[in-house]
């Protein structure tokens, strides 16, 4: 009965070129014939699917972002199926270039910063609103559509929270990866906070806060968690994004904001325009 409904999903769909390419899948663009709209298809392989985790991944992902859908800044699924070798989640076309592309030229001004990141916290406060951690944020998942909204995709790393429940397991991308997860301690949905911060740090400054040669050298920097700002980098950014900074990217997650608190801050209230410090 599976097969057969993927089936029936499947003809529907007009697979046109590759546009990327992951571990396990491959992103298509594809054209939908009875809407006539054009969307795209991220196609797994199941049989490349060697363990229970990457498993559980897959099974996730589709649950957790029909769960969150629709959010203006969350990657909107349209549709799911699966035969017996190949799983099909088809999800709205974005622009080619990720957040990742757009800042690897070097920073941003503080409006357009402020910006990003209003929409990128407005995607986390809802994902925590509703308990789900997303666990792996960095500027290759986020997207843009068609009206250059930022959209946060990618949730095949994702975690339900329990009402008082923790989460382990070390998950995640070394330059993003907040210290308690790399420490082998319980953590919260504020790790999503602390990648989001690392993001916004490295907008503002064309650097990442905590790096190394190797992921070794990363992981060991991060787990220092000496946040510095540089003068000769950071010399025309204002006091008020700083304090974010400080309040995002704080090593002890008790005292780091959430994702709600730091949409009230006011350097994104005021859209990244600010003048003198902090009062």
């Amino acid at each position: 009965m599976m097969c057969e409904e993927a089936t029936r999903k499947k003809q529907q769909y007009q697979v046109l070129e590759e546009i990327g390419r992951g571990r396990f899948g491959t992103v298509f663009r594809c054209f939908h014939t009875v809407t006539n709209n054009f969307y795209a298809s991220k196609v797994i392989d199941k049989r490349l699917l060697t363990d229970s985790t990457d498993r559980q991944c897959l099974q996730i992902e589709s649950k957790v972002m029909t769960f969150l859908s629709p959010h203006p800044n969350i990657l909107q699924i349209f549709d799911s199926f699966e035969d017996t070798h190949f799983s099909s989640i088809v999800v709205e076309l974005c622009q080619p270039l990720t957040l990742f592309d757009r800042i690897s030229d070097g920073s941003l001004p503080e409006p357009h910063a402020a910006s990003l990141m209003k929409q990128l916290l407005e995607a986390v406060a809802h994902c925590h609103a509703l308990g789900i951690a997303h666990r792996d944020i960095k500027p290759d998942n986020l997207l843009f559509d068609s009206g250059n909204n930022l959209k946060l995709s990618d949730f095949g790393s994702a975690e339900w929270l329990g009402e008082g429940r923790n989460m382990n397991g070390v998950v995640g991308t070394p330059y993003y990866v907040a210290p308690e997860v790399l420490m082998g301690r319980d953590y919260d949905e504020k790790v999503d906070v602390w990648s989001s911060g690392v993001i916004l740090y490295t907008m503002l400054s064309g650097i990442p806060p905590f790096y190394g040669d190797s992921a070794v050298e990363i992981f060991e920097a991060v787990v220092r968690a000496n946040l510095r700002f540089p003068t000769r980098i950071f010399k025309s950014v204002s006091a008020p994004a700083k304090d974010l900074l400080r309040k995002m990217i704080c090593r002890d997650p008790s005292r780091r904001v959430s994702a709600e608190q730091a949409l009230r801050h006011p350097w994104i209230l005021s859209g990244g325009v600010t003048s003198g410090d902090l009062s």
